[in-house]
């Protein structure tokens, strides 16, 4: 098996998540598997942004070139839109190297989303019917995420700490100290597997930057300033 090509498929009645399970934060969704594995590659680019924040190479040699190693059923959860089953490779123990080179890549999907919140404008592109949340609720709703998921490996970070940049700070290193310590001792027992825990708050992470991104109203606004400015 290839190093670092693993996908797994995970399979609802109305979404189909394709997760990159080596790359914590790269996972796409569609209404079929074939459309999920089609928009996972065309995110490849700008995944690799997150792989060279994290100083991590081999992004490009994985699309087009990706080995689905298993199929999961989804539920209700992945219809409604996380990637919610845990694959049975998931379950593998991490290396030490793999163990750093994930947390490398989790670490990469936090500045990632910190630096695309910090940019984009407040009020984001709503969708179709009017909906969606605009950037200050966004980032509360990731980082509040993050702690509620960190919960699956033990760490517990009082409501309200991930509010501030310190209180943020030391929960990520909890985190990242956690993972160390469950990886070096297989008799530490987790809600989660470490694996999945990684992959799935990356991806909420990255799900959210994304977003971001592409509702970001920063040029429209300035082209609005700019055509109103003589009236």
């Amino acid at each position: 098996m290839a190093k670092h090509r693993r996908v797994v498929i995970e399979t609802g009645k109305k979404k189909v998540f394709a997760s990159a399970i080596d790359w914590p934060g790269w996972s796409r969704s569609a209404k079929t598997e074939e459309e999920a594995l089609d928009i996972l590659a065309d995110y490849g680019e700008r995944y690799g942004k997150v792989a060279e924040l994290a100083g991590v190479d081999g992004v490009a040699k994985v699309v087009g070139d990706m080995e689905i190693v298993e199929h999961l059923v989804g539920n209700a959860t992945t219809d409604f839109g996380a990637p919610d089953k845990p694959a049975a490779v998931e379950s593998e123990p991490l290396t030490v190297p793999e163990c750093e080179r994930q947390i490398a890549l989790l670490r990469a999907c936090w500045t990632y989303f910190d630096d695309t919140a910090s940019r984009v404008s407040e009020e984001l592109r709503k969708g179709p019917r009017g909906g969606g949340r605009n950037r200050s609720k966004m980032i509360f709703h990731v980082l509040e995420a993050e702690r509620g998921y960190a919960r699956q490996i033990g760490v517990k970070s009082p409501k309200g700490s991930v509010e501030t940049p310190d209180g943020l700070c030391a929960h990520r290193e909890a985190v990242c100290q956690a993972i160390r310590e469950i990886a070096a001792d297989e008799g530490i027992q987790t809600k989660w597997p470490l694996r999945y825990f990684i992959r799935r708050a990356a991806w909420h992470v990255m799900d959210h930057a994304w977003e971001m991104e592409d509702k970001d109203l920063t040029g429209v606004e300035d082209e609005i300033a700019g055509n109103t400015s003589g009236l």
